[in-house]
């Protein structure tokens, strides 16, 4: 038997490999650096977890968060693989001990932070150890093109020159080519496997409703997930608190996170939402979660992302183990603004410090593009698979994706949007580019203001041509016009909208435009993902499983996912499986796994089957 499906069926319970799974491992045994790019959820931490278990080896990962380096380790550790990690929260005492393990050879995984690697003695030891390979977890982080530079992965370059030997494997959810080649360059990795997955996640569901009632919104949103997990994402650190008070008040189990609370609230939050005594975290999009829990089912954004990359990385982490789940952004052009004022002050603070403005300024203008792609996506009327995949630089084939809101018709594209687009920019033309959004919108509307009387502008031709619209509705698709690039908008606190390049062709009748008819309360459809991964499947039986999960996880204190994932609940549930022989057979079942919680696990489904019926082993013969 191939040694990598033997170790992957003997500790994680799975008798296939996804391609790029596959190759990625047997590039990581080869000793031959690689770049791999795979969207959350894809399966990127297998590539890294498994080769050193064949080779018998000590292999090294760095991760920027100790959050999702504890989870990773509690996850190793129960399917029976030795890992460690080294953070700066040990104690003396433990890290004299870590050491001693290491140099014993007790691990096959060493998880670490940039800083801890390459701030103190520790790069030191570790040359001592014989590391067969180093992964670079979130690898976009070294990248200043990237969506979430950190300085501090830049002195991972060093890794090349320290440990010549060693080879060294680049792992990240999100990098467009650019910030690829970036990697790349900036790690001198040696004639790197380069691999790219497909950066679509069918199992997720994408909905953007326009912002009207935060508080509403966000509370219905949740109910509709109520007991399961729910991850927030918040613009700053008192939207966060005032959710999560809201919430709370309504009777939700939610608490917030963000970078300003101490270390011990912060892991209080975190080990409850992993453990399932918490059921909705309200977080920063800035600081993150880091959390590996693998069954959020859903990703709810209270504020729009700054950028395309962000929106990708935090949706990503809802149904991670591929289970079906649903990713709401909550949409204020508002938060345009927000984010650009945020990114001014921090732009002129550094200024004032840098002895290189000019790539400062660059970065600036960089971010302003990411921000603006995101609004665009976030005010288009495309398939959402089809916008996510196609920024990435893939291709799309599907003509309707089955699970976003465009797709299944939730979203209404207004008739004739075309005519009424040019409408607007005329306005924009006949009020000479010297006006904002809102009083754009008064004159289109034909409102009675006292700036339109000494304007003059109730006597233009475009005053009032718009008046079967509300001032609201016209606002907005002003703003989407504006995410378009069909108009832009000054800088500066009063920002004027006028017309540029994009807006002639418009006007000519050269091209066609789709603007949306916002619908804050829609009647949502269940996707094709969703309606196919509940087929045959028992949902109380599931409940009931997820009960005695909980339980078993309580009496370990280990978050339930460790355990078991819920795919393979759900495959429990569909199956029935009657004895050990055909128990394995279930995806996720390792041997481990299968010896410590097997007969629990069987006695919960002979009693359910002896008060319900339904009968065992379905679907289940040994090949």
């Amino acid at each position: 038997m191939d040694p990598i499906l033997d170790m992957l069926s003997q500790y994680w319970g799975y008798d296939t490999l996804r391609p790029l799974q596959e190759k990625a491992i047997r590039s990581n045994l080869a000793g031959r650096d690689s770049l791999l790019v795979m969207p959350t959820g894809g399966g990127k931490s297998l590539t890294y977890q498994l080769p050193p278990l064949i080779a018998n080896s000590l292999d090294v990962v760095v991760s920027p968060l100790v959050a999702l380096m504890k989870d990773q380790v509690d996850g190793l550790r129960e399917a029976g693989i030795s890992a460690i990690a080294f953070d700066s929260g040990l104690t003396g005492s433990e890290r004299t001990k870590i050491r001693e393990e290491l140099e014993q050879g007790a691990h096959r995984l060493l998880f670490v932070s940039p800083e801890m690697l390459l701030g103190g003695s520790l790069i030191g030891f570790i040359r001592s150890l014989s590391v067969r390979a180093v992964a670079i977890d979130e690898a976009h982080c070294i990248s200043q093109w990237g969506h979430d530079f950190r300085p501090e992965y830049r002195q991972l370059a060093a890794l090349r020159d320290i440990l010549p030997g060693v080879s060294i494997h680049a792992c990240t959810a999100t990098a467009t080519p650019r910030v690829r080649e970036d990697i790349v360059r900036q790690l001198q990795l040696r004639d790197p496997e380069l691999m790219v997955g497909s950066f679509d996640r069918p199992n997720l569901t994408y909905r953007i409703r326009p912002r009207e009632n935060r508080k509403k919104q966000l509370l219905d949103e949740v109910r509709r997930h109520a007991g399961e997990a729910v991850i927030i994402y918040a613009l700053s650190r008192r939207d966060t608190e005032q959710i999560s008070e809201g919430l709370q008040a309504s009777g939700v189990s939610a608490a917030h996170y963000h970078a300003g609370l101490n270390r011990r609230e912060r892991s209080r939050v975190h080990d409850a939402f992993a453990r399932e005594q918490l059921d909705v975290v309200v977080a920063t999009v800035a600081f993150g979660m880091g959390i590996d829990r693998s069954n959020v089912r859903a990703v709810i954004h209270a504020s729009m992302p700054r950028s395309v990359e962000h929106f990708q990385q935090e949706t990503g982490r809802a149904g991670r183990d591929g289970d079906p789940a649903e990713c709401v952004l909550l949409h204020s052009f508002s938060d345009v603004k927000r984010w650009q004022s945020l990114a001014e002050r921090s732009f002129n603070e550094a200024m004032s410090a840098t002895d290189d403005p000019e790539q400062l300024r660059a970065a600036f203008e960089s971010q302003e593009a990411l921000l603006q792609d995101m609004n665009g996506l976030a005010t288009s009327a495309v398939c959402r698979h089809r916008s996510l995949v196609e920024y990435f630089g893939q291709e799309y084939s599907p003509e309707n994706c089955g699970s976003c809101d465009v797709c299944l018709g939730e979203v209404d594209l207004l008739e004739d949007s075309t005519t009424v687009a040019r409408k607007i920019l005329s306005c924009v033309a006949r009020v000479d580019g010297r006006f904002g959004v809102q009083h754009v919108a008064d004159v289109l509307t034909g409102a009675k203001t006292d700036m339109i009387r000494r304007c003059g502008h109730d006597q233009l031709s475009t005053y009032g041509l718009l008046s079967e619209f509300s001032k609201a509705a016209v606002s907005n698709l002003i703003h989407q016009l504006l995410g378009q690039g069909r108009l832009s908008r000054s800088p500066g606190d009063r920002p004027v909208v006028q017309l540029n390049a994009m807006s002639s062709p418009l006007l000519r009748g050269e091209v066609e435009v789709s603007l949306l008819r916002p619908r804050t309360t829609v009647d949502r459809k269940a996707s094709k993902v969703e309606e196919a991964s509940w087929e045959d499947v028992d949902r109380n039986l599931f409940e009931h499983l997820r009960s005695l999960r909980k339980t078993i996880a309580d009496e370990i204190g280990k978050p339930p996912y460790v355990v078991f994932p819920d795919t393979t609940l759900r495959s429990f549930a569909k199956h029935r499986p009657g004895s050990d022989e055909t128990l394995q057979f279930i995806r996720g079942v390792g041997e481990k796994k299968r010896r410590r919680y097997g007969s629990r696990f069987l006695t919960a489904l002979n009693e359910w089957d002896e008060e319900h019926g339904g009968g065992r082993d379905i679907g289940l013969a040994a090949p």
